[in-house]
């Protein structure tokens, strides 16, 4: 599966020590194995999943969503849940894509 991530995600992943970007690839990696992991957004947000996973024993939130043929995750935002729907809304980053991910990117 190709993953491609958003200057936004990227951002807020280069902003994060060592071993909260090792909680985040683990998060990546069980929702590339699992692209329904998310739950699911409707209205504005409808087609974009969030998943919540454990950053510091703190709650984060991942959005993301999957192209219709399934062959490609964009990862769009990365945060926690203060103003995180708002944003997600205001900044409709699925329409711009950002670069692909490697192994060695977060």
């Amino acid at each position: 599966m190709k993953v491609l991530q958003t200057n936004e995600f990227a951002k807020a992943v280069r902003k994060l020590p060592k071993q909260q970007k090792a909680d985040v690839d683990n998060a990546v990696r069980d929702i590339i194995a699992d692209p329904a992991i998310g739950r699911m957004k409707a209205g504005d947000l409808a087609g974009i999943r969030v998943f919540t996973f454990k950053i510091n024993r703190q709650n984060a939130l991942l959005a993301y969503e999957q192209d219709a043929s399934g062959v490609t995750l964009y990862l769009l935002k990365l945060g926690s849940h203060g103003n995180f729907y708002r944003d997600l809304k205001r900044g409709n980053p699925s329409s711009t894509p950002g670069s692909e991910v490697g192994d060695d990117e977060h």
